[in-house]
């Protein structure tokens, strides 16, 4: 009974549905947790570590890569925004699936946000790794030791409460924006003054004598789009954190709004920054370019404060992933379509049993930074990546359908809205099927992650037929009017 009561008081005004996955969880996240979930869930270790190695294969151009997928990244989390404010719900994508395109739906989109994240968080803590061993002290531990400790402090933090984890990313999200704006002010200043960085004079002319925007030609920017969209991995997340939110609908419009900016500034700002203070051939993979620059700088210290930013940054990514895939195998397991261990909640409202899930999958990624530790990481972000465009398509795809429901009255739309939908969704959906098919042109690491996905698509066909008979038919509750809900519940809404 008070769980029903409790998935009730998730309704809101422009809804007739509720999901059974929403009750139990606290109103523990305040705006200020919201705003900086926003800006931080944007900015990971696809920036911080990623965009070396992506320098290395398309140079200066990686600038315009970012402003085009990340264009593409705002489409999708304005649409994701407003199904939020149509209804609020900590499932988010598998909610609005189970609603639109039904369990089926829900279940298919719900394992590739799952395949998005486990993977993300083998990712992270790589990353984690790597950044420590950027100190000689740790050297003598092996990376895998180094992944394992990072993976158990965050997943023993997350378990706590909500609130603990808003408290977390909230001073991440700090510290990484304070950092880029630092690194941006400094590296203005060594522009504008002319002093020479490891024997190079900062300027435009980095850019011409070494190739100009397009060195290594066209074709390496369709090539790399794929880790882009993997860097904008994140964005979303505030969809899934406004279900634990004191008030989705005040925060949810400027915290989306400002995605762009943010991708502009902080990605494409970044790159251009980099390329403007050294050669983009002084970037390698494994270091992250800020530790690079701050190194070359030669200021004391420096490379050691950027490379505590970018740890920050990597562990911040890893709290964010966990605390995702929780709360979308709790949905997917009260529906019956995930593992019913997923279900269990603690006293403080937290679903430590997707949580552990998922640390479970980040010990697998340890055995993996074990065997391959110089491929860890360049593996599984091409398979998170894919995991981040089947998540994006699943949102176009369901907010399309939302679309349709309000053409025919069945449902309002909200006021905030994706603009100039459907063509957006139609334009972003050919966009993220083209950058799988682009990724078919990495003969190496692309052709061999779609192999492996392909497999992985079998095994979730082959677990629909398992399980189907075991879905829960009230997943999703559509109430009737009004008398429905509690006393006051359209008033406070």
């Amino acid at each position: 009974m008070a769980e029903n009561e409790d998935v009730l008081q998730l309704k809101s005004p422009t809804s007739r549905h509720v999901d059974i996955g929403d009750a139990g969880y606290t109103k523990g996240l305040k705006r200020r947790h919201m705003h900086m979930i926003a800006i931080g869930g944007s900015i990971g270790t696809g920036l911080f570590l990623g965009a070396s190695g992506r320098m290395e294969l398309a140079g200066p151009s990686l600038a315009i890569v970012y402003i085009v997928c990340g264009a593409f990244a705002f489409f999708v989390v304005r649409a994701l925004g407003e199904l939020v404010m149509y209804r609020p719900s900590s499932g988010a994508f598998v909610s609005y699936a189970r609603e639109f395109m039904g369990e089926k739906g829900a279940y298919t989109v719900g394992w590739l946000y799952f395949l998005n994240w486990s993977t993300t968080v083998v990712a992270d803590i790589t990353a984690v790794a790597l950044y420590v061993h950027f100190w000689s002290m740790f050297v003598a531990f092996p990376q895998w030791v180094l992944a394992l400790i990072a993976l158990a402090i965050v997943v023993a933090m997350n378990v706590i409460s909500v609130k603990v984890f808003g408290e977390m990313e909230y001073w991440f999200a700090l510290i990484k924006v304070g950092a880029i704006v630092l690194f941006g002010i400094i590296g203005i200043f060594l522009i504008v003054t002319g002093t020479e960085i490891d024997g190079h004079t900062p300027g435009i002319a980095l850019i011409a004598d070494n190739g100009g925007l397009f060195p290594m030609g066209i074709a390496p920017m369709f090539i790399i789009a794929l880790g882009v969209v993997f860097a904008f991995g994140g964005t979303e997340l505030v969809g899934v954190a406004a279900g634990e939110s004191e008030n989705p609908r005040a925060v949810i419009p400027k915290a989306v709004n400002s995605i762009m900016w943010r991708i502009i500034l902080f990605y494409a700002g970044s790159v251009v920054l980099f390329t403007l203070l050294m050669p983009w051939t002084a970037y390698s993979a494994g270091e992250s370019p800020f530790v690079t620059v701050m190194n070359a700088i030669g200021i004391p210290g420096a490379g050691d404060i950027m490379n505590v930013v970018v740890l920050t940054a990597a562990m911040s990514s890893l709290n964010a992933g966990l605390y995702a895939t929780g709360r979308t195998l709790r949905s997917m397991a009260m529906a019956g379509t995930g593992p019913k261990f997923a279900r269990r909640l603690n006293k403080a409202g937290v679903p430590y049993g997707g949580i552990l899930i998922t640390a479970s999958i980040g010990v697998a990624g340890v055995i993996l930074n074990f065997f391959v530790p110089e491929r860890a990481f360049e593996i599984v972000l091409n398979l998170a990546g894919i995991g981040i465009v089947g998540t994006w398509m699943s949102i176009m795809i369901c907010h399309w359908l939302f679309l349709r429901k309000v053409k025919r009255g069945e449902v309002e739309r909200p006021t905030f809205r994706l603009p100039l939908a459907p063509v957006t969704n139609i334009v972003t959906l050919v966009f993220l099927v083209m950058v799988v098919v682009l990724m078919a042109m990495d003969a190496n690491v692309g052709r061999l992650t779609l192999a492996v996905f392909a497999l992985i698509v079998v095994a979730l066909i082959i677990g629909w037929f398992v399980i189907r008979d075991r879905i829960n038919p009230d997943a999703m509750i559509e109430l009737g009017d009004a008398s429905d809900l509690p006393a006051g519940e359209e008033s406070r809404e």
